[in-house]
């Protein structure tokens, strides 16, 4: 009976030391600044936004009217979200020097990420097809494009 308890109290040791360690490098990999998690979390919720609607881009058989508006909804309901947790030029993250040298040209990037993703959404509202949708697809495709051009760090 002994080693059966042995055998538990060993598992159960070795499940909370690999949990604590996930937990530690999970810590290590979270940006500090509550502003740049904040940005990177609404950024990544776009992009898992954006390849929904890509897909059904590039494979129209697989558009679902009722996804792609709801898709499209979200992104432009969440558009005016990130820009407030760029105030800190200290929390730069994966942001350039731009974004606060620059005030007005990132200003207006995040003003046309906002008009755009708003169209989008308009156009889902009646599509029944992506060529419906394609053009403001592909409008919200160019502003995320150009913004990261400007105002984010290029990946090697």
């Amino acid at each position: 009976m002994a080693q059966v308890y042995t055998n538990k109290s060993l598992k159960s040791i070795f499940g909370i030391t690999l949990m604590a360690a996930a937990l530690g490098l999970t810590a290590c990999s979270t940006p500090a600044d509550p502003d740049v998690k904040a940005r990177q979390d609404i950024m990544k919720n776009y992009g898992d936004s954006m390849k929904v609607i890509g897909g059904m881009a590039k494979e129209p058989d697989t558009f679902d009217a009722d996804v792609f508006k709801e898709q499209a909804t979200f992104l432009a309901e969440e558009a005016k979200n990130p820009w407030s947790h760029f105030a800190n030029a200290e929390a730069a993250g994966n942001a350039t020097e731009a974004v606060w040298s620059n005030v007005d040209g990132f200003r207006a990037e995040a003003d046309n990420f906002q008009q755009v993703t708003s169209e989008l959404s308009a156009a889902a509202q009646t599509a029944t097809s992506v060529e419906d949708v394609m053009p403001a697809i592909g409008q919200v495709g160019d502003s995320c494009k150009s913004c990261h051009t400007d105002f984010r760090v290029k990946e090697d």
